[in-house]
């Protein structure tokens, strides 16, 4: 047995979530023991787990003093990875971060105060969860969750523990975004009533998954975790997980429209849809190894009278709303263009009456990267958990925006159009359905609330 799945199968064993303790691989102390007192100086020791195309978001917020960070781990199943953060931290960073392979070692170290969990979807709250239970404040990238029933777990784990759960829906954190969206609640466009989604563009053809060999230097046990095992098949690891059906991804909705949903349903303050109506398929190379819909309508009808609609195409770049991504709010006296770069607000006869555009580095569709937005929203998590600023992303509002993702999905896969109960989006009108809220779980893995 390997020193990884030792180390697994111990903390699994021991990490009796739903207990009223939980002691770390076999050290004897409970939760509560390993929330150190932050010390005098505020510095918080945090690691990354996960060190793909998100690492360049985390640079400019860990190096900034103000941050006032110590960045003890750098943490991923593929050595080649971690070597390659480490180079790049280095033009950051005067000091070398720990190489740890084994997430489980990580959070047992009792001088972690958070981690930055930028695995890929299926470990988003498996390793969140995980972590808090361990004493550590979490930023988790979005999707928050891999189905459903993981967000409502999140929760239930934030209110347990304590600790500070915050999803990577950096739009949350964009001065511009935060002030028209204040500005909409108090009447700027009189009662907001639809809010229009989108995503645009040019994804090409995906190699056909075939069995291969495991990469050197890859973990290939540990980066499947809670996921049901299956032999590896090439190229799974890097990126395309997203697209080899369910067992590690959510498509393209969890993959971006999670950003766009969150503004949509912000800006008309609801929370969970009475209706769900999809309309998606693959229409672009249909040879390939892309599994799942690249092209997606969805509307979502909530109480009050009130619809968000998502327009997603992956695969067709013609850009219907003149840019790669945003949304668009209508209300009963104007509306509001907002994306990543700042907005526009019209009147009712479409006349321009103000804008505020942003001098940012960070929007469109590219891969990866990061900005002044994701600054922003690391930092912030930092100062809410110092107690110095409000969290502008709690768990329960991403867990929420997360679930219209996998409530688009549950209607793809079903080919239904789903009810859904209004006070906590269970779907009541389709067992099927029903069926998919949560996942099956590798034995050992599962959570235990």
């Amino acid at each position: 047995m390997t020193i990884e799945k030792k180390s697994r199968r111990t903390f699994l064993k021991t990490a009796a979530i739903g207990v009223g303790g939980i002691a770390l691989g076999g050290l004897g102390s409970s939760a509560k023991s390993y929330a150190r007192i932050i010390g005098a100086n505020d510095r918080l020791n945090i690691a990354i787990i996960g060190l793909g195309r998100r690492m360049s978001a985390y640079y400019e917020p860990i190096a900034d003093k103000n941050s006032n960070v110590q960045l003890m781990y750098l943490c991923d199943v593929m050595q080649s990875q971690m070597v390659k953060a480490a180079a790049n931290f280095s033009k950051h960073i005067d000091y070398k971060p720990k190489l740890e392979g084994d997430f489980f070692k990580v959070i047992a170290d009792p001088a972690v105060d958070a981690i930055i969990n930028a695995t890929p979807d299926h470990w988003h709250a498996p390793g969140t969860w995980l972590a808090t239970a361990a004493g550590k404040h979490v930023y988790v990238e979005k999707p928050c969750s891999h189905n459903p029933y993981e967000g409502e777990i999140l929760i239930k784990a934030q209110k347990k523990f304590g600790k500070i759960i915050q999803m990577g829906n950096q739009q949350r954190s964009a001065p511009e975004s935060i002030e028209i969206i204040g500005k909409i609640h108090e009447g700027i466009i009189g009662t907001a009533y639809l809010a229009k989604a989108f995503y645009t563009n040019d994804r090409g053809r995906v190699v056909n998954p075939k069995p291969a060999a495991v990469p050197e230097g890859l973990n290939w046990d540990l980066w499947q975790g809670p996921a049901p095992r299956k032999a590896y098949e090439h190229d799974t690891w890097n990126y395309n997980w997203h697209w080899y059906g369910w067992d590690y991804g959510t498509a393209e909705t969890g993959n971006n429209a999670t950003h766009e949903y969150d503004i949509a349903r912000w800006a008309l303050q609801v929370e969970f849809p009475e209706t769900v109506i999809v309309d998606a398929e693959k229409y672009h190379w249909s040879d390939d190894g892309w599994t799942m819909y690249d092209t997606m309508d969805a509307t979502f009808k909530f109480s009050g009278n009130k619809t968000i609609k998502w327009d997603g195409k992956s695969r067709n770049n013609y850009e219907t709303y003149k840019a790669g991504r945003g949304t668009i709010i209508y209300g009963t006296e104007g509306s509001v263009w907002v994306d990543r770069s700042g907005y526009i607000v019209y009147d009712r006869s479409g006349k321009e009456t103000k804008r505020n555009m942003s001098a940012g580095r960070e929007g469109g569709t590219q891969l990866g990267g990061g900005g002044d937005m994701s600054t922003l929203h690391v930092q912030n998590f930092f100062q809410a958990i110092r107690g110095k600023e409000k969290q502008r992303s709690p768990i329960d509002e991403g867990a929420t925006s997360t679930l219209l993702c996998h409530l688009s999905n549950i209607a793809y896969r079903t080919g239904k159009v789903l009810l859904c109960d209004p006070k906590n989006g269970h779907i009541t009108n389709s067992t099927k359905a029903m069926s998919l809220w949560k996942r099956d779980y590798a034995k050992g893995w599962e959570p235990k609330f």
